[in-house]
């Protein structure tokens, strides 16, 4: 009936992703702009969503959770 609010800050846990079978990539929509971060199968070419990007920031946070490094290709 009462319910508690969980007020404890969890830092992000460190992520992390076989590269052997997956790249990162920024999925952007041709019409809206709008922007996903992400993961495509290198064998079938499935994008899997993670975090939608709306500033830099967010960006950022997504390169730091998975450990990544230098540029991140776009794919429309």
């Amino acid at each position: 009936m009462f319910l508690k609010k969980n007020t404890s800050k969890k830092r992000p846990a460190s992520r992390s992703y076989d590269p052997a079978e997956m790249r990162p990539v920024i999925r952007s929509s041709i019409c809206t702009g709008e922007k996903s971060a992400g993961f495509q199968d290198l064998k079938t070419g499935r994008f899997i969503e993670v975090s939608l990007i709306r500033s830099q920031g967010d960006l950022d946070a997504f390169r730091a959770a998975y450990g990544i490094e230098g540029d991140i290709p776009t794919v429309y």
